[in-house]
């Protein structure tokens, strides 16, 4: 005798999905250490510290007990959530386990890319778009696309992308970001607190969007606007985003 469920009373059910996610590799056991650097990463970018979730590798580290709980602390105390380990000798996977984190087995590392700097780029030729973000400035012109795991930065000035930023790449600006693409990653203006900087795109569908500090994530934009040509500036201390058409 079979029962049926009906579906009004269930209260859940499991999807399958394929999430961005940060994954911090960890080079180094020392918490203090990794203290240091999340700080002088948090003053670069306190958008991006904003209660991101983020897988912690311990894959390069040849330690058999980590100090996984004091890690996770200091990743805490910088807003950052840490949500899974990956990789680890067995005492790490029963720590992470102990700690109500979750555990990935090491990656082949064919779908992992390091969260760096992208190569620079030649000068722009005469038939780029014209932005107010000039290399004289101290701004930066990137042609091309931005991918999952990259990051791409202009620390003195404004961001130009001659192409689209992709789900889980990252751009920083002092000033401004324009993409003349797709936005689908994070971004980050005035990153310095200028409070005068703004995001432009030509199609929005940012994970994130923050000018000096103020942010929007993905699900706190007006439906309407994704997919479309914006702008995001500040209007009385909050994020405002507007069409461009």
């Amino acid at each position: 005798m079979s029962l049926k469920v009906d579906r009004a009373d269930m209260a859940f059910t499991f999807k399958g999905g394929m999430l961005p996610m940060t994954v911090m590799e960890l080079a180094s056991a020392d918490p203090e250490q990794i203290r240091e650097q999340l700080s002088g990463k948090l003053s670069q970018s306190p958008a991006f510290f904003q209660h991101t979730p983020v897988v912690l590798s311990v894959e390069k580290l040849d330690e058999p007990h980590l100090a996984l709980e004091r890690i996770c602390a200091v990743c805490r105390t910088h807003k950052l959530l840490p949500v899974a380990v990956r990789g680890g000798t067995d005492p790490v996977k029963q720590s992470a386990w102990a700690l109500g984190l979750g555990w990935f087995p090491p990656s082949d590392g064919a779908r992992t890319r390091s969260l760096e700097e992208v190569p620079p780029v030649e000068a722009p030729t005469a038939n780029a778009p014209e932005s107010a973000a000039s290399v004289a400035s101290g701004g930066r012109i990137y042609r091309g696309t931005v991918r999952s795991g990259q990051q791409l930065s202009a620390p003195d000035g404004d961001l130009v992308v001659i192409g689209a930023v992709n789900a889980g790449a990252e751009v920083l600006a002092a000033g401004s970001i324009h993409v003349y693409g797709a936005l689908r990653g994070r971004a980050l203006a005035g990153i310095h607190g200028d409070t005068e900087a703004g995001i432009f795109c030509r199609e929005l569908h940012a994970e994130l969007l923050s000018v000096a500090g103020n942010y929007k994530r993905l699900e706190d934009i007006d439906p309407h606007l994704l997919g479309a040509s914006v702008q995001v500036a500040l209007r009385d201390a909050q994020l405002g985003i507007t069409s461009l058409a």
